[in-house]
């Protein structure tokens, strides 16, 4: 290898590299930021100082209202001191120009009389970097002339049209990104929202800061209720306190939002498509168990509530046999579905709200509710003698939607009926404990799947010998 190739093909590498490397000079100062501090004379209002976006090198962004006629100076540590300025603009610090009509005075402060807006500067003394922006709020003044609702509904988000002027204020990095300056405008309004304890959508003021302003506004998500908007800012004249304010008309609202739960009989509840879990009650039902979800054994009688935004007019509940829902057996144009289940198989069931045109809807999550297959089972034997065990006579059973029990002496006398399956016998005969031996039940029923029952059999009554002593 040439030695002296090599040399000059690296001195032609870091030529090409010395705007990016002083670019990279400037984001990195070597300085303690409160080891810096400037002043502005000739200010119409006081200039506000913001935080810099991290990373960009600044120590800060001044906001002067009008810069004309604005001077800024800088006290050195020592006045011996080597202080040097340079202004920038959106190319970043690596292009920074010395600026020429600095007045250095004999006690280490110098001043700039005259001040460009919307410029970076650098102050170095002896080597350390001071660099913040400048900007010269006039030409950006937020102003506000009417706020209305937009004329084209949307369903996730509140749209205003606003006539003014809030658009982005911009200042550069000393590597010459661009940043966002936030205006902090505010944007109050009504809305609803889910208060779970309650069981209840309730209306709170709401607020949502934006940056700035360029065409529409879009408020998400978008107001549930009555109300209308009102828009003030932006955060430099609220700090002067010149803040302007507009505000609409009160408009419906045209989003729509619901919550849903369903409670069945002797289960727990579960909420937003969750499905419930089957309580200790009707241990007597085969196969049913924690963790078989909504149904189980028909009949399943199933309260199904939808609590809905202001925006709901029209509500429906749509049962399926399909999990997609392309085919709906039935439609309850009602907030409240009381249904009790009394066919085999598995159903879906989910809530659609929509606004007063149709435009908006809003959807529960699904609930599945099965029905299982009917079972009927009985006992031959019990033991009514008040120990608590095996007390009263009862079928096991699962799905019957109709049931008959009938229940006689060997004479042929009826001594106990009902038509409710989980009810049972429990010894007595007119009041009076029945004698042990053998009596006969004769069961008519049905099961949800349609399969039809004919028992009849034997029941022993139990009963425990006493013995007694003389």
């Amino acid at each position: 290898m040439n030695p002296k190739s090599n040399t000059k093909g690296l001195a032609i590498f870091a030529t090409a590299l010395l705007p990016y490397t002083a670019a990279l000079l400037w984001a990195t100062p070597a300085h303690a930021a409160s080891a810096f501090e400037v002043e502005f004379s000739g200010e119409m209002l006081h200039t506000i100082r913001v935080d810099a976006e991290k990373g960009s090198g600044l120590e800060c962004v001044y906001v002067a209202y009008d810069t004309k006629g604005m001077g800024i100076s800088y006290r050195a540590s020592s006045a011996d001191a080597k202080v040097v300025w340079r202004r920038f603009s959106n190319l970043g610090g690596g292009y920074a120009e010395d600026i020429e009509d600095v007045v250095y005075e004999s006690d280490g402060v110098s001043r700039l009389s005259s001040l460009q807006g919307d410029m970076g500067y650098i102050v170095e003394e002896d080597g350390r970097q001071y660099c913040f922006w400048v900007v010269e709020y006039l030409p950006h003044r937020f102003t506000l002339e009417s706020v209305a609702p937009s004329a084209e509904p949307d369903c996730s988000a509140s749209v205003l049209q606003v006539e003014g002027h809030g658009a982005p204020i911009y200042y550069y990095s000393v590597t010459g990104r661009q940043c966002t300056l936030s205006r902090d405008i505010t944007v109050s309004y009504d809305t609803q929202e889910w208060n779970d304890s309650d069981k209840i959508y309730e209306k709170y003021a709401a607020q949502k800061t934006l940056p700035f302003i360029s065409g529409n506004v879009y408020i998400s998500p978008a107001a549930y209720t009555h109300t209308s908007f009102r828009l003030s800012g932006d955060r430099f004249l609220r700090e002067w306190r010149w803040e302007v304010a507009e505000e609409s008309a009160v408009v419906a609202p045209v989003a729509v939002a619901c919550h849903t739960e369903a409670v069945q009989e002797g289960m727990e509840s579960g909420s937003e498509g969750e499905d419930a879990s089957p309580s200790s009650a009707g241990s007597n039902i085969i196969g049913a168990g924690k963790g078989e979800g909504l149904g189980g054994s028909a009949p399943a009688h199933i309260i199904f509530t939808a609590y809905v935004t202001d925006g709901v007019l029209h509500d429906e509940w749509q049962m399926s046999r399909d999990q997609s829902f392309e085919t709906v057996e039935y439609r309850f144009n009602e907030r409240v579905l009381d249904y009790t289940f009394n066919e085999e198989g598995t159903f879906y069931l989910r809530y659609v709200g929509s606004n007063a045109d149709g435009t908006c809807e809003t959807y529960s999550d699904t609930y599945t509710v099965s029905i299982g297959a009917s079972a009927l089972l009985c006992p031959n034997a019990f033991s009514p003698d008040g120990d608590g065990v095996n007390d009263i006579w009862k079928v096991a059973y699962r799905s019957l939607i109709s049931f008959s029990c009938q229940i006689f002496s060997r004479q042929g006398q009826e001594v106990c009926s009902f038509s409710d399956p989980s009810a049972g016998w429990d010894g007595t005969i007119s009041g009076k404990s029945a004698p042990s031996g053998v009596y006969y039940y004769v069961i008519q029923a049905v099961g949800a799947d349609g399969k039809k029952y004919n028992l009849s059999g034997d029941i022993n009554i139990l009963k425990k010998n006493v013995k007694t002593t003389k």
